[in-house]
């Protein structure tokens, strides 16, 4: 497994960060993910032979928010 932060902008509030968790969480190769709304980041836990970080940052956009190189 491997492990990644990924920064994430545009969240105001619990809700945005439960439903970016549930989205995260429901990628193939994911195995966990912790939304920090205060330190405005994703700490995701991976499978880097099922899944990249081009996949991982586009279900972030998808899910309405942004995630700057």
């Amino acid at each position: 497994m491997s492990e990644i932060t990924i920064k994430i902008e545009g969240m105001s509030c619990g809700g945005c960060a439960c439903n970016l968790t549930k989205a995260l969480k429901a990628l193939p190769g994911v195995t966990d993910a912790e939304i920090s709304l205060e330190r405005e980041c994703a700490v995701i836990q991976y499978d880097p032979a099922a899944i990249d970080v081009t996949a991982m940052r586009q279900a972030v956009e998808d899910a309405g928010f942004d995630a700057p190189q």
